[in-house]
């Protein structure tokens, strides 16, 4: 999978998805958060690598959006906090 960040959203396989960032100061769990602005769902290897959370259930017709977790750990989380504070 090829991921690239971009200032106002995320390309994954050359697929653009637009989204904003959040830093890690603004979670308790020391995570950065990439919030998907569409209900469209992402790839589903993304789902593999990444750290993909919706909660969505159909049943209750409750939906959300994607969101995606970058730990200190991940090769992405120095560039997602640069994205955050700008």
């Amino acid at each position: 999978m090829k991921l690239k960040l971009l200032k106002k959203g995320i390309k994954i396989n050359g697929e653009y998805f637009s989204c904003h960032y959040s830093s890690a100061k603004n979670n308790m769990n020391g995570n950065a958060t990439i919030y998907i602005k569409s209900y469209e769902p992402l790839p589903k290897e993304a789902y593999s690598v990444l750290e993909v959370e919706n909660q969505s259930d159909m049943q209750t017709d409750y939906f959300e959006k994607d969101r995606i977790r970058i730990n200190p750990e991940s090769p992405y989380f120095k560039q997602v906090e640069a994205l955050a504070i700008h």
